[in-house]
Order: C-alpha cells, then sequence, then structure tokens
C-alpha cells in the first residue's frame, strides 16, 4: 500500500479576473474549488494510473469535509484525522499576474497530533508512505523527524518531498525519493547553479548523504533522475503550459505508482515525467487518458 500524508491540507480557491483594480470592486470571470495539498494530489493521481492509496493528515470544518467528500468521489480510500479547528484555504487570484494567499493551517492539540502519529501504526514492511508540503503554523519543528522514525520502526519505505532542514534532516534516514527543483536543491546546499553540471554534481551530492533515488526537476529544461546506476535526463515534452501547481506532485505519483510495481527507477522516471507534464498542460490535475498520450513521448537518456 501507498499512504500519503497531508498535514496542511487547502481548499484552493482559483478565482479569474479580466482585470484586477487594488481597492475596488472586481468581479470574476469563473473560479474553481479544488482540494489542495501535496499529499492529496499524490493521492488523486495515483487513482488515475490505477495505482491505490490510502490518505492521511489532518481534516477539519466545513472545509475538510468539502476535501474528504471529493476525495471519496474519486474512490480514494480516506483516513484523515479529525481536528476540531478548519482546514485552510488557499487563494489563488489569476489576473495580468498570478497573486496566492494561503492560510496558516488550524491549529492542533496534543491530542490531534497524537491521534495522527496512531494513524501509521497500521502500515507494514511493504508499503511506502509519502510524506510531502508544508506543516501547520502551530505543529512544532521537526515533526516530519518524529513521522520519520514511525515509519522506520515499521521497516517500511517512505519518500519526503519538503525544503530546508526538514529535508536535510530526512538523507541520513535514506529516503526512496526526494524531488527538489533546481532553485531548490542550490537552496538547500547554500550555492548557486552555473551549468547542468553543477546541478549533476549537487544531485549525486543528495545520493551521497542518504537519498536512494533522486529526481531534480527544471522546468522547461526537463528533469533528472540520480540512481546508483546511473545519471539519466528526461527530454521536455512540448505543449502550452497551463498550471504549475500539483505538477511535481504528479510527478512523484508517476514515479511511486510505477516503482511500487516493478522497481524499476527509470521506467518509473519515465511514468513521473508524463504524470508531470500531463498536469502541467491541464487546468487541474492531469486525466489518466492525456497521461497515456504523452508517455510514448517520453524519452530517457543515460548521462
Amino acid at each position: 500500500m501507498i499512504y500519503t500524508m497531508t498535514l496542511n491540507p487547502s481548499i484552493d480557491y482559483i478565482v479569474h479576473v479580466n482585470e484586477l483594480k487594488m481597492g475596488d470592486v472586481n468581479r470574476m470571470s469563473q473560479d474553481f474549488k479544488l482540494p489542495g495539498g501535496k499529499g492529496i494530489n499524490v493521492s488523486r493521481i495515483l487513482q488515475r494510473i490505477d495505482s491505490t492509496s490510502t490518505a492521511l493528515g489532518f481534516l477539519g470544518g466545513f472545509t475538510g469535509s468539502f476535501i474528504e467528500n471529493w476525495m471519496k468521489n474519486e474512490h480514494i480510500d480516506c483516513q484523515f484525522t479529525p481536528v476540531k479547528e478548519d482546514t485552510r484555504i488557499n487563494v489563488k487570484l489569476k489576473a495580468a499576474e498570478e497573486t496566492e494567499i494561503n492560510g496558516q493551517g488550524p491549529a492542533l492539540s496534543e491530542e490531534e497530533i497524537q491521534a495522527l502519529k496512531d494513524s501509521l501504526e497500521k502500515i507494514t514492511t511493504d508499503d511506502i508512505v509519502v510524506l510531502s508540503g508544508s506543516t501547520p503554523a502551530g505543529l512544532r519543528k521537526g515533526f516530519y523527524q518524529e513521522l520519520i522514525q514511525l515509519i522506520e520502526e515499521k521497516g517500511a519505505e517512505f519518500v519526503i518531498d519538503t525544503t530546508g532542514d526538514d529535508l536535510l534532516q530526512a538523507l541520513s534516514h535514506h529516503p526512496l525519493l526526494v524531488k527538489p527543483n533546481n532553485h531548490e536543491l542550490a537552496d538547500l546546499y547554500n550555492t548557486t547553479f552555473e551549468s547542468m553540471d553543477d546541478i549533476i554534481v549537487h544531485g549525486k551530492k543528495l545520493l551521497a548523504d542518504g537519498a536512494k533515488n533522486v529526481i531534480i526537476s527544471m522546468a522547461g529544461d526537463g528533469a533528472l533522475l540520480f540512481t546508483e546506476s546511473g545519471t539519466y535526463q528526461s527530454n521536455v515534452l512540448k505543449r502550452p503550459l497551463k498550471n504549475s501547481v500539483g505538477a511535481g506532485d504528479s510527478m512523484i505519483a508517476g514515479f511511486i505508482g510505477n516503482y511500487a510495481k516493478t522497481k524499476d527507477a527509470v521506467e518509473a522516471f519515465k511514468w513521473g515525467v508524463a504524470c508531470g507534464s500531463a498536469t502541467a498542460f491541464s487546468d487541474d490535475l492531469a486525466e489518466a487518458a492525456f497521461i497515456q498520450e504523452l508517455l510514448p513521448e517520453v524519452k530517457i537518456t543515460k548521462l
């Protein structure tokens, strides 16, 4: 089983206005309400590539009910931890420029935090847990390390998709996959990149520091995969870019969904690129048919 953990989910309220006038009344041209959160995105894409998952995390209030009902309508197993305060709403304002206003997330009691940790009691050595995204403002620092310790005690694998200290501290625990983009990778090692060679050096450093597999996404320059067997680069698929939200989560879902079945990192990378690209070319997360359409276009080259 693949479990996804979303500590700070949201409703993403996407608002389009033709022309934004600050300090004035504006009329929406269209709007969408979608479940948000990196782990939730991973579960939704896994379902579309016929890989089952169980979604874990904190949910509360009418906003949490919206997310859970959406997930159940997509036939995704939900075992969220209920919390007293409402799950946050993030506003994505799309005008001439894109502006985001993100909520902090609910305050959590010690009982709620322990209940979430208890939700990992069911995992086994055959399972993969995907830890991804930000944490609520009120959650104590280093909480991801507490979850990783629980996962290790169960003998399961884990993926971590976050940044900064949480990612650095996770590396020594040998995550199955990490997936920073090139900017996050530079920030992680407090450096700048002048060339592709610089990125490759630091991608290999992530392996040396403990990660089992590394994907570096580089937007319009494709992606790199680092494994014990070598370094690989994908081509760049060509379609109009519509949506950057969820593309990285889709890439993780494509990789993990395929890797769980095949244990072939290069083939899994191909699926990751197809899923990530399909979401980038879609208004919401990619649909199954579009992923299948793009899959033959993905070419992987060993460097």
